[in-house]
């Protein structure tokens, strides 16, 4: 374990965080990378971190829900339960623990899960007839995911999920209107089906139904829910973790496998970086009218400078963690459906020193100043990685 793997005592986390109204953990989408998101949140609950709110996308969301959906003291042994199981498939296994074979290694797991499946989340569709007519899910995808289903029920207590003591919420898009939609147990009864459209990428998983309208992965708009989050107005004194799994920066690929790879971390990365800086400076220019308003003789405000000065003085306290994976260069293109369960440990582990890193830094930890309003924070940045 590296020195930043320091392990802060959980009563000095909980006297840091108890003044944040939310917690929140901010999922992105990536197949299988999201075992490192479970890392994550291992290194969190470790720390006695209980987040309040969860949002995820595609895996992000499944990961959100197993979460979500369980007693805090089952949340990591739930996690595990489902990564264990859906990378117990033994492609490739005998090449495991041979660092001279792993990209072949990686590169056969990652065959083997296209024409072969993933055990509890999808399999290949039988080429019969009757699936090939136009309106069946057999027309529109190559994979059945009715296994996935099974799954989160077997993982998943729905009436925990839906509890008023925290909040989920999953983006999706809408297939008729390509509008994005967030299912939220704020406003709404989620159950799996929810959760599946948030992860039905197409063309390889069916769209799911929800009421008349069909959805697929929230991830073909946007593949983080921070924006969902930080746009809303009852939004106060919130402690962000947003956890990512593609890299919008990146070294100048040199192979067609590194173009291949880069041309994927580009596409679906979040951008998480760029985002929270443009709401952080729109934030730092809310503070500045307000406090500009302020100044001005109440005997000329107009009812605009009221009803705006009112709006105002609600500006919320925003603390941002970013923890976004950084793949090795053996992963490839391959990296979001190589689910072999040695990679799937690395992932994991990796996630878990990234929170443990994140966490060494308690000062990051701070409820903003009113006068600033939101801070981000990245330990990849800081050390320069």
């Amino acid at each position: 374990m590296s020195q930043h793997s320091v392990r802060v005592k959980s009563e000095s986390i909980s006297s840091l965080v108890r003044n944040y109204e939310f917690i929140a953990l901010v999922f992105q989408g990536g197949g299988a990378l999201g075992s490192y998101q479970a890392g994550v949140f291992e290194g969190l609950s470790e720390a006695g971190i209980e987040p309040n709110w969860m949002s995820g996308v595609s895996i992000g969301a499944i990961n959100a829900s197993i979460i979500a959906g369980n007693k805090p003291e089952n949340r990591v042994a739930k996690l595990k339960e489902f990564w264990e199981t859906v990378t117990d498939h033994g492609y490739a296994s005998h090449l495991a623990g041979n660092d001279d074979m792993r990209t072949f290694h990686n590169m056969t797991s990652a065959f083997m899960s296209m024409i072969s499946g993933i055990p509890g989340f999808y399999k290949p569709r039988m080429l019969s007839p009757w699936q090939q007519v136009p309106g069946q899910a057999g027309a529109t995808s190559h994979y059945d995911t009715s296994d996935l289903k099974e799954h989160l029920n077997s993982l998943i207590d729905w009436d925990i999920l839906n509890s008023n003591s925290h909040r989920l919420s999953v983006g999706a898009v809408n297939v008729r209107t390509g509008n994005y939609k967030y299912f939220d147990t704020a406003l709404e009864r989620l159950g799996p089906e929810h959760i599946m459209a948030s992860g039905a990428l197409p063309p390889a998983f069916p769209a799911m139904r929800i009421g008349s309208e069909l959805y697929w992965d929230g991830g073909i708009v946007s593949n983080t829910p921070l924006q969902y989050l930080l746009e809303l107005h009852k939004l106060h004194q919130a402690l962000v973790f947003q956890v990512d799994l593609f890299n919008a920066r990146g070294d100048l690929p040199k192979t067609m496998p590194e173009v291949m790879s880069r041309q994927k971390d580009i596409m679906f990365s979040s951008r998480t970086r760029n985002a929270t800086n443009r709401y952080k400076k729109i934030h730092d220019l809310q503070i500045k009218l307000r406090d500009a308003l302020s100044r001005i003789d109440p005997a000329k405000w107009t009812s605009e400078d009221k009803a705006m000065l009112e709006e105002l003085q609600d500006t919320p306290q925003v603390n941002v963690l970013q923890l976004i994976y950084h793949h090795a260069d053996y992963e490839g293109d391959s990296k979001d459906y190589e689910f072999s369960k040695w990679t799937m440990r690395e992932h994991w582990a990796a996630g878990l020193e990234d929170a443990r890193r994140t966490l060494s830094h308690p000062d990051w930890l701070k409820l903003p100043d009113q006068a600033i309003g939101m801070t981000v924070h990245d330990v990849h940045r800081e050390d320069g990685r």
